[in-house]
């Protein structure tokens, strides 16, 4: 017994006593966050219940909504059905205000004919973004997709010509009109669609996992629906179509179909160095 004890201490990092595994998370658990999961090879993972993806090394990926206020439950389970929670608490993040003149007022305040095309490329993104399958491109880590001034960061409340809109979701990168947009990692192009009433010319990328990238405001579209991409391949030049009032890349990430920091897709090899064992 004491022998028992006493190895169940020493591998405590890797198995726990009750036969369920521990686990490392990678990543800041705050609100718009993404972080990587790692377990033992062959567990089950839920997210609040909910059965999520684990590639063959055990890691498994998670992000955190904007506004999310209460703590998540995580359950490992192992091979002989025993199961273990562990509850991730997390932390608020503070937001910025940005005040924005200059929009086109139909976009601000749009008629109620412009709700038909609204309500289509809301149905087009949703789709795009239900994509949930085993590829695990994402394992390469991600690119910044153009460089550029950050002239608008995720998660911002965003007043339009005076009037408070949805807060942001996603990042805006200023560039100049025709700058080439670079897709941020291998992928499969499950969205490329023009003129739509926000978005404009726009690409959504799947990389396996329920995890898109999202490339908006597009002067052109270079890709097509089911094209394979590589990292660093061009699939658009940078523009300001749609609700924009400069050439710029709205870059944006969902992980099975929640709004999430892309930027934390961009620190993701750093925070691979930064992990901790619940």
């Amino acid at each position: 017994m004491k022998l028992n004890k006493y190895l169940c201490l020493i591998y405590s990092v890797a198995i726990l006593c009750n036969n369920a595994e521990a686990v490392e998370i990678c990543g800041n658990l705050n609100q718009g966050e993404f972080v990587i999961g790692k377990t033992q090879p062959g567990q089950e993972v839920y997210l609040n219940g909910d059965k999520i993806a684990v590639d063959s090394d055990g890691r498994f990926l998670m992000a955190f909504g904007r506004d999310e206020k209460e703590d998540q439950l995580l359950t490992i389970a192992n091979t002989k059905g025993q199961k273990k929670d562990f509850i991730l608490p997390i932390s608020a993040t503070e937001w910025n205000i940005q005040n924005i003149t200059g929009v086109p007022p139909r976009k601000v305040n749009p008629s109620d004919g412009d709700l038909v095309a609204i309500n289509k490329e809301n149905t087009l993104l949703k789709q795009a973004l239900k994509t949930n399958n085993n590829e695990t491109s994402w394992q390469q880590g991600f690119i910044t997709p153009v460089e550029g001034r950050i002239s608008g960061e995720f998660g911002g409340q965003r007043i339009m010509n005076k009037v408070p809109k949805s807060p942001h979701r996603g990042m805006d990168i200023a560039a100049k009109e025709g700058t080439p947009v670079k897709s941020a990692a291998k992928g499969k192009v499950v969205l490329a669609y023009p003129n739509l009433f926000y978005s404009g010319n726009v690409v959504v990328i799947d990389h396996g996992f329920g995890l898109q990238t999202i490339y908006a405001h597009l002067k052109e579209i270079k890709v097509k629906l089911g094209d394979e991409v590589a990292q660093g391949d061009v699939i658009g030049l940078v523009g300001k179509t749609g609700r924009a009032t400069g050439p710029h890349l709205h870059f944006g990430a969902s992980l099975r179909n929640l709004r999430f920091n892309p930027k934390s897709l961009l620190d993701m090899n750093n925070n691979l160095q930064k992990c901790f064992t619940l």
